[in-house]
């Protein structure tokens, strides 16, 4: 693995132990596609740094436990909005 790589891995890893983003969050943050940031803290990153895999492997378990009320939330918000502007109109 390029060092360029592992030294991605590591800065993804302790940005989002930093700032709690999502994966989709943090690939918009950092410029980076959804898919290389969950590879890089999924598959890289354990061979990389055990101890800092463990510690996201914790926010991703949680991140993945309450995704389903994240999407509920953003649908209730869209419909609320949606409902705003037509009553505008």
């Amino acid at each position: 693995m390029h060092e360029q790589i592992r030294r991605r891995c590591v800065r993804l890893g302790k940005m989002l132990l930093d700032t709690g983003l999502t994966v989709r969050a943090l690939a918009k943050a950092t410029g980076y596609s959804k898919s290389t940031v969950h590879k890089d803290l999924t598959e890289r990153l354990p061979n990389v740094d055990s101890e800092l895999s463990d510690e996201v492997a914790r926010v991703l378990a949680y991140h993945k436990s309450v995704r389903h009320l994240r999407g509920g939330e953003a649908t209730r918000m869209k419909w609320k909005n949606e409902n705003k502007k037509a009553r505008n109109t």
